[in-house]
């Protein structure tokens, strides 16, 4: 995935189409790696596909429960833990928050970049910048886990909206 004007989906995209994606790449990965990707996996995957936008664990909670019963927050962060472990998920420490992998299952660092007005998250992979983050850190006698980068701006669609 690299970063490109499609990035920031305009508005009326075809969202469906996305969901769709994930979700059976979701389900590759998870028959791939011969583990079950439950009914209540699926169904908090399909919450933070909702929209391009991170979303907290206790609005996750939230969602859930307005569904019918509401979990336990334990119950939620396991779910949430299986799908990061197994790269459909993605935490935003700025936001305290999760996103859908764009590119599921790929060991990739990604980069994130946060629009401070509608709250849309776009993740993109350069490698450029995640070869730089590990020649750094290597240079360091750092070993890297997770190499994450979040950006926080404006995106195409506010500034074109706020220009409008």
């Amino acid at each position: 995935m690299i970063a490109d004007a499609s990035a920031f989906p305009h508005p009326g995209h075809d969202h469906a189409r996305c969901v769709e994606r994930v979700l059976t790449a979701a389900e590759h990965v998870c028959g791939a790696r011969q583990v079950k990707l439950t009914p209540q996996r699926r169904r908090v995957l399909e919450l933070l596909l909702q929209e391009h936008a991170a979303v907290g664990a206790y609005e996750i909670i939230e969602r859930l429960g307005a569904e019918g019963r509401r979990p336990a927050p334990i119950t939620v962060y396991r779910v949430l833990d299986f799908l990061m472990q197994h790269g459909l998920v993605h935490r935003l420490s700025s936001r305290n928050a999760f996103i859908a992998c764009g590119d599921p299952g790929a060991s990739h660092g990604a980069q994130f970049l946060i629009c401070c007005r509608c709250g849309a998250v776009a993740e993109i992979a350069s490698r450029p910048v995640n070869e730089a983050i590990l020649d750094a850190a290597r240079a360091f006698g750092f070993v890297v886990s997770t190499p994450v980068v979040e950006v926080e701006g404006i995106c195409a669609n506010c500034r074109h909206a706020a220009n409008a």
